[in-house]
């Protein structure tokens, strides 16, 4: 007789843990399907948000961050430090070990919530009487579980370009990108999207010239206009070149590294020789071997799985959450998909407000942004009135020696509701909460205006910013 379960997640990634853990809150029995193998074959919770996502990018951001302020910014401070060097296996070593403490704490969660953590992978073999039964294949055996309810939370895997094969070693895509041996003379990357400045941006700090490819011919496209223009002015600057609108030839490898093959924006055939080669050109949903057509449920062409409004497929009590389904890849609105269902599955009610889902590019400085851009709320034809405010007015950041960028403020024109709130600074991700708690509320710009804040610190700016919607800073 198979275990029974009122509640199977299938994947062990930000959503599919958290909605683990609400429901085992909220008084269900749980169970977690999770397969995933690191390098040395051991099998870890998390996804690729923490093995090979999110967490290890950040922690390399760090660690390339601290060798390029110690080689060129503490002289600023009247330190002085000679022969700095890096050390790149340690560095990656100490990559690694922030990895391992965030998955064995995950495991410590399952534990105290007494989550059952079903090794393998999971599959769905037909319908019960109760729900579904799920099949979960690992280490040489099969068992069969049945969930009365499931939640497919199985993220998504890197995007590969036809004719180009990853081998992680000279050709990469994200994961490969966070384990270089070495730090490559010249590296390539093909896609200035999020992961390809961020990756881009490590490397670069470390030494490797760095060229980025890409297809579209606009920089930043999803961002405020304004932050793009900023970004790019302060990214190129720091050293990272960027080709716009390229469109890709043939990529070969060879003993010398990767010769790719483009035509640039003007129409001329190009050639870049690197040493090694990133791939970030997105990422797709895995919903590949699920079987989804056993109990009646498809993918639609895209890939991703169909749901409403409350992460709900065709089928009753089958949810599915985070990459899988529609709406930004980001690991922070898988989480609060999982949450969601899992509190749907008691009856509660809670809802998303997909607009207050911030975005964070994790660069120096740091690009975030929540809500809308100046030319989304234009085309809608929406009155708007916008306020800016510098950091290089900012007392905190002139002492930090961190002054580039800016907070822009978008309010409705007559009941100036925030309507969106882009930033270009250090630590834009931690400052970008307190507008996305503001647009949660429906706050005014005149609220924040009217918040004080603590002096001094970058948040001030978010403060300036607000009051110039009103055209009265009091800074500047």
């Amino acid at each position: 007789m198979s275990k029974e379960f009122d509640v199977v997640v299938v994947g062990a990634g930000p959503g599919g843990y958290i909605a683990a853990i609400r429901a085992a809150q909220l008084g269900l029995s749980v169970a977690c399907i999770e397969g995933w193998k690191n390098p040395a074959g051991e099998l870890k919770l998390g996804g690729t948000c923490l093995n090979v996502g999110c967490i290890p990018s950040k922690a390399l951001l760090a660690s390339s961050e601290e060798f390029e302020n110690t080689s060129h910014h503490l002289a600023d401070h009247g330190i002085t430090v000679k022969g700095v060097e890096i050390d790149v296996a340690k560095m990656l070593a100490r990559k690694d070990n922030v990895v391992s403490k965030m998955t064995k704490g995950i495991e410590f969660l399952f534990r105290k919530n007494k989550i059952t953590w079903l090794k393998g992978h999971g599959k769905f073999v037909g319908k019960s009487d109760s729900g579904y039964q799920l099949e979960v294949s690992g280490a040489g055996a099969t068992e069969t579980v049945n969930g009365k309810h499931v939640i497919i939370a199985t993220g998504s895997k890197a995007r590969h370009l036809p004719g180009v094969p990853v081998d992680n070693v000279l050709v990469s895509d994200n994961e490969g990108g966070l384990t270089f041996d070495s730090i490559p003379k010249k590296l390539a990357v093909i896609g200035a999207g999020v992961i390809g400045l961020e990756l881009g941006s490590v490397w670069r700090r470390l030494g490797a010239d760095v060229t980025i490819l890409e297809a579209l011919p606009a920089f930043l496209g999803a961002a405020d206009e304004g932050v793009a223009k900023e970004a790019w002015k302060l990214l190129t600057k720091q050293g990272l070149k960027i080709e716009l609108g390229i469109t890709l030839g043939d990529v070969k490898t060879d003993k010398k590294g990767v010769a790719i093959n483009y035509t640039d924006k003007d129409g001329h055939a190009q050639t870049l020789q690197a040493d090694r080669l990133i791939v970030s050109v997105g990422r797709v949903p895995n919903t590949e071997g699920l079987g989804l057509e056993n109990i009646g449920l498809a993918a639609n062409a895209r890939g991703f799985i169909d749901v409403d409004d409350k992460c709900r497929t065709a089928l009753p009590n089958v949810y599915a959450i985070g990459d899988v389904v529609r709406g930004p890849m980001l690991a922070h609105k898988a989480e609060d998909e999982g949450v969601l269902v899992a509190e749907v599955i008691v009856g509660q009610k809670p809802h998303i407000d997909y607009n207050c889902v911030p975005w964070v590019i994790y660069t120096h400085p740091e690009i975030a942004w929540v809500g809308k851009t100046e030319q989304q709320l234009k085309q809608e034809g929406r009155e708007i009135k916008t306020g800016q405010f510098p950091f290089m007015a900012n007392g905190r950041a002139l002492g930090m020696g961190n002054t580039d960028g800016f907070v822009k403020m978008i309010a409705d024109a007559k009941t100036d509701e925030i309507l969106g709130v882009h930033i270009v600074s250090t630590n834009a991700s931690d400052l970008i909460a307190e507008a996305v708690a503001a647009m949660e509320f429906k706050a005014a710009s005149e609220d924040i205006g009217r918040v004080c804040h603590p002096h001094p610190s970058l948040s001030e700016v978010m403060r300036e910013a607000a009051l110039a919607v009103e055209k009265r800073a009091l800074n500047m």
